[in-house]
């Protein structure tokens, strides 16, 4: 019995060292390579699959210098106002989402993720909301705030963002939505794009509801509230 347990033990110290020691790999090479394919297209890919759906991957990566200043600013306005103060996590958002959510208990929630936190999650993890899935969040957001500077968070955020069924990424939505490059998207067009982040498979920016349009406006106005991001 002794015997066994050393070997389970030996073999529990192995797997841990593999995984630090492969994540934090994987997080200090994709600071300089792109992620061929993320989680989160794997995971959609393989409930098409399962569903006996037509697979549906549309993406193309380019560079920030390559994507509109406006989109930047629109994502950041509607997602997360301090992405270039904070060090991965939002601690006020995250307090006034847990007192809201207590408040409208059975309603919908209210998430308080970070830029930081959605990269991390859409890169390596899996949808979820279960404790295992959210320690794991907060792990691979540390790392690539540690290891990735905001520029690069954000270049990585845009190009793998779920931004319609089967459609990631800044350029492919561009493209799709409003037959331009992701450079050539008007503050109003950048808006709109942000404002169906939250669920880009329900909602479409070519036939905005007057919610989405809402979202716009206010989107548009707490543009002007952050600024100009500077990396």
């Amino acid at each position: 019995m002794k015997e066994l347990l050393k070997k389970l033990l030996k073999w529990l110290i192995y797997a841990v060292l593999f995984f630090f020691f492969s994540t934090i790999f994987f997080v200090f090479l994709y600071r300089f390579v792109n992620p061929p394919i993320t989680s989160l297209m794997l995971a959609r890919v393989s409930e098409q699959a399962i569903h006996g759906e037509k697979i549906k991957l549309k993406k193309q990566w380019i560079s920030l210098d390559k994507i509109s200043p406006d989109l930047q600013l629109a994502v950041v306005a509607s997602e997360d106002n301090w992405f270039l103060e904070h060090h991965g996590f939002d601690f006020e958002a995250i307090d006034k989402a847990k007192d809201y959510n207590e408040r409208k208990k059975g309603k919908r929630i209210h998430g308080a993720s970070t830029i930081s936190q959605q990269t991390a999650k859409n890169v390596f993890l899996w949808s979820g909301r279960s404790w295992i899935r959210k320690g794991l969040e907060v792990y691979f957001t540390v790392l690539i705030e540690f290891v990735w500077p905001k520029k690069r968070i954000m270049e990585v955020y845009l190009n793998v963002i779920e931004t319609g069924d089967g459609i990631y990424g800044a350029e492919m939505a561009s493209e799709t939505y409003f037959r331009k490059p992701a450079f050539r998207l008007t503050r109003p067009e950048a808006a709109l794009l942000a404002a169906i982040l939250p669920n880009p498979r329900k909602w479409n920016p070519v036939r905005p509801t007057s919610y989405l349009f809402s979202r716009q406006h206010w989107i548009l106005w707490n543009m002007g509230n952050v600024g100009n991001l500077k990396y």
